[in-house]
């Protein structure tokens, strides 16, 4: 049980670890596999265990408590963290996360996720980092070491082939062993074996007919067997579907409690003969490691006992947003009416606001920003910093314009922006439990986590009170989310009085997170205050697992006439130097527990852009999307910026990008197609139960290649603001050496990447596969050298056979390069076992 601190420190914890368990009888052992709510598993005082406390990330911490109320730091999303090729600086945001749990009282963090993009429509595809299961390894070994160096455990999720929501509790993927090792399990044996993550998180899915809960081969040969892994593995929450095959399967916590196929049950099969206690004992002992690992048992040394140096969060935030930003598009400067010659022939960006003159910004969600995507990894951060906000900081007074343009938000959002809610719970006789403040109109309790003084049984109603002051006059919609009854009132008239009963809902999350009902609609004043009343009877459902409440007040602003937004932002980019517009989606199309049906933008979007990159050439989007869209008018545009969901300093890192102070940093970690009918693998949805990953080893750059279709952007791609000469490459089969040079005006840093290519393959393998890559950086004129190491696994394949990886000799060619299709130079090896 040696681990990174140090042999004779692992033999301690492990003699710890045993002298715990051999104090404990059989029902609490089964009782501490088990967890007691939504969050946590049980303390032992007997034996000085503390209660191992467990949040969602991966963006942030949110804590025990799913609410506004307590906020959290909120980072970019994990495709923008992949965008930055660089997993120091994911180290780095395992360091800060790490340092927020440990605020917030939290042990493990229920993170990162590794699954692959297999398709863009899956639905949690900016939860993921990329399409290249190399690169996801290595973005992830940083992120779990960064967040154990803070003395705080990881779970790497899911395990396995959880690359898609549609039917996620029941769908059985169908994966040959070639593209299950070489794609699917890689870069969760990478990460086992380069960062020794004290947690795995097995997935709702089945695999080749095995729920992965109760999957033998994969959790106990494979995961434990093959790479030593001697973590606890933990289910996805309500995984847990048996007693007995879960027990057997490998799975040590099942999640949440108090009710789960462990505890009591579990004692009970042991009782019963159905399996054996040495087998409880195995998951204890692991349990128990993490505990030792985390702190929080007596007598054994944590792994990490000096904390690092304390990170500003938001300062990385911000670094890792324009880090992760990707240009996949920059041309010269058109002459206009608000631009003078002089501006004429520099590219579109960066802005240069004496050369360009005014700036026209639109979009809503240039004022509304997008910063992260929907479900369980919604955190609340304390601040948000709007694109419109970044850039009138750093603008000159004057030279900024906005106009809504287009709102893809046609649905009720929840009620933040001018809304101050309190929840007041009461019994069923009125009596006063408890309050609580709700910034955003939402209540999500979940197990324990209920204002102070409130329990699931006495908790009768919900009533979110409070004002709305609103920033516009006309006729704004309300809503509700969730189940039960609900009484709205505002201004102090009832507009509505009526229940929501539970659908034909398959997952149990949907009735959890809700759909969003209009209920009523107000003709209000801008500025002028109104008392708002949500009274919620809470819906109990006899049985469930999880006792939750879960309620939404929401609203929608005055509906305007689309045509005319869009008219509004067009004069206003008629006689603007530069037109920026913000194009992003919606919760209702990225989150949680659906997949997508296309890859348009919602609303009138792509009107806007194209209505007003007619009026003015030098216009410039910004994609707020955290995973692939269709740009249908990506050739008309001026420039086109990918900034994923950005993070709560999302609209500061935009304008240290669009305005020079900072370069763009990203490069792209997964391909962006032109249309959804190009895309080479595309089916999410099962047939008959089972989900065949019949395209087998190509999925990603490796499909698109095969296809024959080109992409809108290629995997890898993303342009500086300077420029990159590629002079020279030496290549063995341990590195390639490639030397660089800066030939722009500016400082810059250049994302080397390596492909390694067979001449003459005799086996089926793609064209080129991403091999390494490293980051590096110059001055203007100067010139660098880079090593990158090339691992012997990049060169073998899975031999179906016999069973275990083979080294496949032939000559190959290392191609170095800006992207898998702009491939600068290349070297021959010739490649032996």
């Amino acid at each position: 049980m040696a681990d990174a601190s140090g042999t004779r420190t692992g033999h301690a914890r492990e003699a710890a670890v045993e002298a715990a368990l051999g104090t404990l009888d059989l029902d609490a052992k089964a009782r501490l596999l088990a967890g007691q709510d939504m969050w946590s598993l049980p303390p032992l005082p007997e034996i000085g265990l503390a209660s191992l406390v467990m949040s969602d990330g991966p963006i942030g911490v949110r804590g025990v408590r799913w609410t506004a109320d307590d906020p959290s730091i909120a980072l970019p999303s994990p495709t923008a963290l992949a965008a930055s090729w660089d997993p120091e600086l994911a180290r780095r945001a395992g360091g800060l996360l790490a340092q927020e749990a440990r605020r917030k009282g939290v042990h493990v963090l229920l993170a990162p996720t590794v699954n692959l993009h297999r398709s863009p429509l899956g639905g949690r595809h900016f939860e993921a980092y990329s399409e290249d299961p190399y690169l996801t390894g290595e973005i992830g070994t940083g992120y779990v070491r960064g967040v154990q160096d803070g003395g705080v455990g990881t779970t790497v999720k899911h395990f396995v082939a959880n690359d898609a929501e549609t039917d996620r509790f029941t769908v059985d993927n169908i994966v040959a062993p070639r593209p299950l090792r070489e794609l699917y399990l890689a870069p969760f044996e990478a990460i086992v074996a380069n960062a020794h993550p004290w947690g795995i998180m097995a997935a709702y899915n089945q695999v080749n007919g095995s729920t992965m809960t109760e999957h033998h081969y994969l959790q106990n040969e494979v995961l434990r067997g093959e790479w030593g892994f001697d973590g606890a593995v933990v289910s996805d929450w309500l995984a847990a579907r048996s007693t007995v095959g879960a027990l057997l399967g490998g799975l040590d916590v099942a999640m949440p409690g108090p009710r789960t196929v462990y505890g009591e049950a579990l004692a009970a099969a042991v009782r019963a003969g159905e399996v054996t206690e040495s087998a409880v004992d195995d998951a204890v002992r692991r349990v128990l490691l993490l505990a030792a690992r985390v702190g929080i048992l007596d007598g054994a040394p944590a792994a990490v006992t000096g904390l690092p140096a304390p990170i500003d969060g938001d300062a990385l935030a911000r670094e890792i947003a324009r880090r992760s930003f990707v240009l996949v598009r920059n041309e010269p400067r058109a002459h206009g009416e608000g631009a003078g010659d002089e501006a004429a022939g520099h590219p579109a960006l960066p802005i240069d606001p004496a050369r360009t003159g005014t700036v026209a910004l639109s979009g809503a969600p240039a004022r509304d920003a997008r910063i992260l995507g929907g479900g369980s990894a919604v955190v609340f951060p304390d601040h948000v910093v709007s694109p419109l906000d970044g850039l009138t900081a750093a603008l000159p007074d004057g030279s900024l314009t906005y106009s809504i343009g287009a709102d893809p938000n046609e649905e009720l959002t929840d009620a933040d922006t001018g809304f101050e809610l309190t929840a007041v719970c009461r019994a069923a006789d009125g009596r006063l439990l408890g309050t609580s403040t709700v910034p955003g109109g939402r209540v999500q309790w979940a197990g324990s986590d209920l204002p102070d003084g409130v329990t699931h049984e006495e908790l009768h109603t919900v009533e979110l009170t409070g004002t709305f002051t609103p920033r516009e006059s006309g006729e704004h919609t309300f809503g509700t989310r969730g189940l039960g009854g609900f009484v709205l009132t505002v201004g102090g008239e009832i507009l509505f009085d009526g229940t929501e009963e539970l659908g034909a809902a398959s997952d149990p999350f949907e009735a959890f997170f809700g759909r969003p009902v209009e209920r009523a609609r107000a003709q209000l004043a801008e500025g002028e205050r109104v008392t708002v009343s949500l009274l919620h009877t809470v819906h109990k459902i006899p049985d469930a697992p999880i006792k939750a409440v879960a309620l939404s007040l929401l609203h929608l602003g005055p509906r305007h006439d689309p045509d005319e937004l869009i008219a509004e932002a067009v004069e206003a980019a008629r006689t603007a130097g530069t037109a920026v517009v913000v194009v992003a989606t919606t919760e209702r199309v990225e989150s949680e527990g659906f997949d997508r049906v296309n890859l348009t933008l919602p609303g009138r979007q792509d009107d806007l852009v194209r209505a007003v990159a007619a009026v003015n050439p030098n216009t410039v989007v910004v994609v707020n999307t955290g995973s692939p869209v269709e740009l249908p008018w990506r050739e008309d545009v001026a420039a086109v910026l990918l900034s994923w969901f950005p993070g709560q300093e999302g609209g500061a890192a935009l304008a240290d990008v669009l305005l020079g102070a900072a370069e763009p940093g990203g490069r792209l970690p997964t391909t962006w197609p032109v249309a959804l009918a190009d895309v080479p693998v595309s089916v999410t949805t099962p047939a008959d139960g089972e989900l065949h990953y019949s395209e087998g080893l190509f999925i990603g750059y490796r499909a698109w290649e095969r296809s024959g279709v080109a992409p809108a952007y290629p995997f890898g791609h993303g342009l500086g603001y300077t420029g990159w000469e590629y002079e020279t490459i030496a290549a063995t089969t341990d590195d390639a050496r490639v030397r660089l040079r800066n030939t722009g005006i500016r400082e810059g840093r250049e994302v080397v990447q390596i492909y390694l290519a067979p001449v003459d393959d005799t086996v089926e393998r793609p064209a080129r596969w991403l091999a390494g890559f490293a980051s590096v950086e110059a001055g203007p004129g100067e010139t660098v050298e880079v090593r990158i190491p090339l691992r012997r696994r990049a060169f073998e394949i899975w031999d179906e056979e016999s069973g275990s990886w083979s080294f496949v000799p032939g000559t190959y060619e290392v191609q170095a390069g800006r992207s898998v299709a702009d491939r600068r130079l290349t070297s021959l090896v010739d490649a032996r076992a």
